[in-house]
C-alpha cells in the first residue's frame, strides 16, 4: 500500500531555514502530482506548494520566493526547502500524493497523505 513518510520538522528562528522531505513507497505509478499542505491551531488546511509529473510547480502566494519544492524521481523523494522562514509559517506540513487528475493544491485534494511533521518558527 501507499506510503508517506514525513521528516525534516522542527523548530527554527525567524529568517532561519528548514528543510522537508517525504519518502513514498508503495506507488504503483510511475507518474504522480505531489505537494506539501499545511495546518495551523484554529485554520483551515492550505496548499503551500506542489509539483506535477513533467516537474512544473505551484506555489501559495504566501510562500513564493521563500519556499521551493523537489522530487528525487529515482528515490521517489519529495523536497520542500524552506527559507527566511516567518512565525505565521508555522504549521504541522502534510505531504500529499495522487495521479495528477485527482490531485489538486487549492482544494486540498489528494488520495494518500502522510502522518504530518511540524514546523514552528519563533
Amino acid at each position: 500500500h501507499v506510503q508517506l513518510v514525513e521528516s525534516g520538522g522542527g523548530s527554527v528562528q525567524a529568517g532561519g531555514s528548514l528543510r522537508l522531505s517525504c519518502a513514498v513507497s508503495g506507488y504503483t505509478y510511475s507518474t504522480y502530482c505531489a505537494g506539501w499542505f499545511r495546518q495551523a491551531p484554529g485554520k483551515e488546511r492550505e496548499g503551500v506548494a506542489a509539483i506535477e509529473s513533467d516537474g512544473s510547480t505551484s506555489y501559495a502566494d504566501s510562500v513564493k520566493g521563500r519556499f521551493t519544492i523537489s522530487k528525487d524521481n529515482v528515490k521517489d523523494i519529495l523536497f520542500l526547502q524552506m527559507n527566511s522562514l516567518k512565525p505565521e509559517d508555522t504549521a504541522m506540513y502534510y505531504c500529499a500524493a495522487d495521479l495528477c487528475g485527482y490531485f489538486s493544491l487549492t482544494s486540498g485534494t489528494a488520495g494518500y497523505w502522510g502522518q504530518g511533521t511540524q514546523v514552528t518558527v519563533s
